[in-house]
């Protein structure tokens, strides 16, 4: 990632991307590359700046936020993404960060929360707004039901990432510490996760941290 954030956002409502853009262009290490008003239009826009991170809207025209996310995940796209949104429903946000999604901002908290929900997704660290923490509670509690220790499945390598990431050390520190490539530590992260029937990055986290002792 370069020391400058690029960052594509999408929304349908001219108004709501020019509050957004006056509030994140505050910071000088935060840039809008690009602004779509669709789901579409945000495809070809992430294809063409290939931004750091997308801010989406969930609830856009033709095609929605988690159309987006859905098409980035299966074409292994390193966007992060931050969905920014007025759902406070807990399916809807489970559905969010079962698509991938680290970052996930009501917008009545969007003035205190967006800088810091990109600056942390960017980083590769989740960011949830705290108005949410109860239903991130019950999902952790959730995935925790359904963990094993399952570590034998593992590769060396594989435990070698899954104790960094307990860490807290992000996929490019790993990557650069490993001396290979964002992908390939990406990559390892799916796998990981697949072996151990964990289902998006927060619950890895929260398995590699509960688990640090044995890796």
């Amino acid at each position: 990632m370069s020391e400058t954030i690029k960052i594509v956002l999408a929304d349908d409502h001219p108004i709501v991307r020019q509050g957004l853009r006056q509030l994140i262009e505050k910071d000088e290490k935060l840039a809008i590359v690009a602004e779509a008003e669709n789901g579409e239009e945000a495809l070809r826009l992430i294809a063409a700046h290939v931004p750091d991170v997308a801010v989406l809207d969930i609830d856009m025209p033709q095609m929605d936020g988690f159309a987006v996310a859905r098409r980035l995940r299966r074409e292994n796209s390193r966007v992060e993404i931050v969905f920014l949104t007025m759902h406070s429903e807990n399916e809807v946000f489970q559905k969010a960060l079962d698509l991938g999604a680290k970052g996930y901002v009501l917008k009545d908290s969007a003035v205190a929360d967006i800088v810091n929900s990109i600056k942390s997704v960017a980083a590769g660290r989740p960011y949830i707004s705290s108005s949410l923490s109860g239903l991130l509670f019950d999902r952790l509690n959730q995935s925790g039901k359904s963990e094993r220790t399952g570590l034998d499945l593992l590769s060396p390598t594989e435990r070698r990432i899954l104790r960094m990431i307990a860490d807290e050390k992000t996929s490019r520190e790993i990557a650069d510490e490993l001396f290979i490539s964002h992908r390939t530590v990406e990559t390892h992260r799916a796998n990981i996760a697949r072996k151990l029937e964990l289902h998006g990055s927060l619950a890895l986290v929260k398995y590699a941290v509960l688990n640090r002792k044995e890796l």
